[in-house]
């Protein structure tokens, strides 16, 4: 029994066993040669919500709804801009931009339906 199992066992290898050494004497393992597809597929998930949520943005929003969400998140290749920014770019009050911009959100999430993408664990 010893060496039937013993057998089973030579076939495995360990992912962080070295395979080589590269240039400058560093051992080469399986896990650096081992490529991942998951950098992949999220990558492809988030550029599909993102394609989404613009879309969302110009269909569910009124004008200033947009507009604030754009300069907020720096949508558009801007930079994004603190809440007091867009209300000194706007001229409107601090809290008006903020009620607005909650008001957009909120459209944007009941958009989304009940799946609402989040990304924060990357």
């Amino acid at each position: 029994m010893f060496f039937r199992s013993q057998k089973k066992l030579s076939c495995e290898v360990s992912i962080h066993e070295t395979i080589d050494v590269d240039r400058d004497g560093n051992p080469l393992t399986y896990i650096d040669v081992i490529s991942s597809d998951e950098d992949i597929t999220r990558e492809l998930d988030l550029r599909i919500h993102a394609e989404r949520a613009y879309r969302l943005i110009d269909e569910v929003l009124d004008e200033r709804e947009r507009r604030i969400v754009m300069l907020r998140y720096g949508l558009g290749k801007e930079p994004p801009l603190t809440q007091r920014e867009v209300a000194d770019a706007l001229h409107i009050s601090r809290s008006y931009v903020s009620r607005i911009e909650k008001r957009a959100l909120g459209k944007l999430k009941e958009g989304f339906g009940p799946f609402v993408p989040s990304f924060d664990d990357q």
